[in-house]
């Protein structure tokens, strides 16, 4: 368990950390690929769905109806899945995402849009950007612990994930990173802020793997194992497919999205 909780602790790291490169695209690239992420954004929704769908609910329910029997195992599997759901919604009602991610905009559009504002106000630019790295990291947390207990569960199946899951923080590395730099004019700066916000992700990992450890069981597995899914399954639904659809073509997000299942149903077939 604890080799397997240190390879879940980086792939966590690793998908978090991934806002950092998106901070130096915008950073560094003036001009948005849109095609490509619209693809990448979809390919990664297909992952996450495919997985919680056809993997995540299924595994969770063997673990929870060995210890609870076929009904009530079940039954608490559907509950956690959809609670998982419920709990992620609620962050995105109370905390939710800047309109910067959910609607997100290309770099040269931030870039235009921000350096306007920065000659009326840079402190108003300046707050927008922490506030923006505020709500990602809050928004990063579950996710991080998405990531561990995936890969504490199955180390093949927490890699997809946190790639599924690396993919989907890159645009808001860009969300952060754009408004402080063109508020400092301080590329550190924004830098800083994307990566503080990634953070988060082995952050909220850690916590909520502390939270739940001294009760581990194989049932309390089996329930946070299908609450992942739901947050997963929400997450894509809610962020990855709508910002795929921004950045291109209707039939370019669908096209990555059964890509990525493709890919994910491959993988798990070759592991058998």
């Amino acid at each position: 368990m604890d080799e397997n909780l240190l390879i879940a602790f980086a792939f966590t790291t690793f998908a978090g950390l991934s806002t950092g490169i998106g901070s130096l695209i915008a950073l560094f690239i003036k001009k948005t690929n849109k095609k490509f992420l619209s693809v990448a954004l979809g390919f990664s929704a297909g992952v996450m769905i495919y997985v919680s769908m056809i993997e995540i609910f299924f595994k969770a329910q063997e673990s929870l109806v060995e210890e609870l029997g076929e009904k009530m195992g079940s039954w608490i599997t559907v509950a956690a899945f959809f609670g998982g759901m419920f709990f992620i919604s609620l962050i995105d009602k109370f905390i939710p995402s800047p309109e910067s991610v959910k609607e997100i905009d290309t770099i040269e559009e931030m870039i235009e849009d921000d350096t306007k504002k920065e000659i009326k106000d840079k402190k108003k630019l300046l707050r927008m950007g922490v506030f923006t790295a505020l709500a990602v990291g809050i928004h990063n947390f579950p996710e991080g612990f998405a990531t561990l207990i995936s890969a504490l569960k199955d180390p093949a199946l927490g890699l997809s994930i946190a790639i599924a899951i690396a993919i989907h923080n890159i645009p808001e590395g860009i969300a952060v990173s754009v408004p402080i730099y063109y508020a400092t004019g301080s590329r550190k700066e924004a830098f800083k802020y994307s990566f503080l916000s990634g953070i988060a992700e082995p952050v909220g990992a850690i916590v909520g793997y502390l939270i739940l450890a001294p009760f581990m069981t194989e049932a309390v597995f089996g329930i946070a194992f299908a609450a992942v899914g739901g947050i997963m399954v929400f997450i894509s639904l809610d962020q990855l497919l709508p910002a795929a659809r921004e950045y291109g073509d209707h039939f370019l997000s669908v096209y990555g999205s059964i890509a990525g299942m493709i890919v994910m149903a491959v993988s798990l077939v070759l592991l058998i």
